[in-house]
């Protein structure tokens, strides 16, 4: 990629430069109570501000599933409730979504997709207009995601490493009474928990944590036609450090009805919290909610003229084209700095290829000493208001809420 020019970074900071103070888009509030096994039923939450988030559709990728995509041929994005809380060594968070279904997965089904929620991290936050790639990270910039799925009471794992109790009652020697008071103690271990935590540096790269280096609690729970979920967890460890004035954090929602999971479901953009009395964030909230400056109307017509339509699917009405990855939700879950950088230095994130839908002969990047390079026109060439117009362009671009 070319170099950029001095002037080019100057004007680049001129045409996003803050011009009154940004309000982050959830406040975390400091209190005198112990965070670390908070639910969403704890009476904490009793007098909590909540901040209204929309989580939009995952549509960069068509899946390979015939129905799933007949039941998202329309997708909507949803508005989200989350409040913030922390007392100097946890932090926890309460996100609250509606949902008119209640989908609970079982191990002894394989065609069936549980609800749940994640909540995601960058793993240090050196340079605010750098953050990782939303989902999966990228190299060099790290994410920890935790995820909590609606699940039914299973046996494996038990936290007790019994595997006695893991048993089908038909493979059991015991019936009438014996069976009535095996089953009674299964039930007695069982758990409906399915909490896991994730690192990823880019894609592929997603690793399930389970040396013990880390600490969070996870809760899940339905009422109302509505979801609550409920994560704490410390403020620093040896993934994270969250204790700062302002940190980044997304979130993210699956609708078992709509067989979402992997690649099918609804996300936000990093969004900034403030932790109240924790130091200054401004320049954390700036990087994250500053709009580009740019104009909308012609960053269209230079998204025409510059070809991008060759390769992705711009807005949802068009037809799609597998050449890249479709930029119909973009706005909803990229920040302004995130699609800048994706203009200018297009390697710098690279989403696997190539997608089966796609032609052969055009792969979404190639290799080279080892590394992934992005077969997209590397547009650094581009004038800073060329740019920033199509930056605010591409921000319009996201579903209508639900």
């Amino acid at each position: 990629m070319k170099k950029l020019s001095t002037s080019l970074i100057a004007a680049l900071w001129a045409a996003t430069s803050l011009m009154a103070s940004q309000a982050a888009d959830i406040v975390a509030k400091k209190v005198n109570v112990d965070l670390s096994r908070v639910s969403y039923s704890s009476d904490v939450w009793n007098s909590a501000v909540f901040s209204e988030v929309v989580l939009y559709p995952q549509t960069a990728i068509v899946l390979n599933d015939k129905k799933a995509n007949e039941i998202n041929a329309v997708t909507k994005a949803k508005k989200a409730h989350v409040s913030a809380l922390y007392d100097g060594k946890q932090i926890a968070f309460l996100i609250k979504w509606a949902d008119g279904s209640m989908n609970i997965q079982s191990g002894y089904q394989s065609d069936t997709y549980a609800d749940g929620f994640a909540v995601q991290f960058p793993a240090g936050v050196i340079n605010p207009e750098a953050l990782p790639y939303i989902g999966m990270g990228s190299e060099g910039r790290a994410v920890m995601v935790h995820l909590q799925k609606a699940v039914k009471a299973h046996y494996e794992p038990n936290g007790q490493g019994n595997v006695y109790y893991q048993l089908n009652p038909n493979q059991t020697e015991l019936f009438e009474g014996e069976l009535e008071a095996f089953n009674q103690k299964v039930k007695a271990i069982g758990s409906n928990d399915y909490e896991k935590l994730f690192i990823a540096e880019g894609f592929r790269s997603t690793t399930e944590i389970k040396d013990g280096t880390t600490f969070s609690y996870a809760r899940l729970g339905y009422k109302s036609e509505g979801w609550m979920g409920s994560l704490s967890r410390p403020l620093k460890d040896v993934y994270v450090d969250l204790n700062r004035g302002a940190i980044p954090v997304a979130f993210a929602v699956w609708d078992g009805e709509k067989m979402g999971r992997d690649g099918l479901k609804n996300l936000s953009a990093w969004l900034s919290v403030e932790l109240e009395g924790n130091g200054d964030g401004s320049a954390l909230i700036m990087a994250v909610n500053k709009d580009s400056a740019g104009d909308a109307v012609a960053g269209k017509e230079a998204v025409a003229t510059n070809g991008c339509a060759g390769c992705h699917q711009v807005e949802s009405t068009d037809a799609p084209n597998y050449m890249g990855p479709s930029l119909s939700n973009v706005g909803g879950y990229a920040t302004a700095a995130y699609l800048r950088e994706s203009i200018l230095s297009p390697s710098s994130v690279v989403v696997p290829g190539y997608n089966r839908n796609a032609h052969s002969n055009y792969m979404w990047y190639t290799e080279e000493n080892g590394k992934r390079v992005s077969t997209m026109t590397d547009y650094s060439w581009l004038d800073a208001q060329t740019l920033e117009n199509m930056v605010a362009y591409l921000q319009t671009l996201k579903a209508e809420v639900e």
